[in-house]
């Protein structure tokens, strides 16, 4: 599995904001989400008739 994420980054933030680890586990759970909502977004360009995926194709 290819990390999408920067795991430094990642870890850092939740160490700073909770004094928490993170296991590695996490960050590809982490990665999991991130392709999926990739996938979504690249469909909702589709379904556009975009060639880009913007901002907008992700659900927040």
């Amino acid at each position: 599995m290819e990390i999408l994420v920067v795991v430094s980054k990642v870890k850092k933030m939740i160490k700073d904001t909770a004094g928490l680890s993170t296991s590695q586990t996490a960050v590809e759970a982490l990665t999991r989400i991130v392709e999926k909502e990739c996938h979504k977004a690249i469909e909702k360009a589709r379904a556009d008739g975009r060639k880009t995926v913007m901002d907008r194709d992700f659900e927040v």
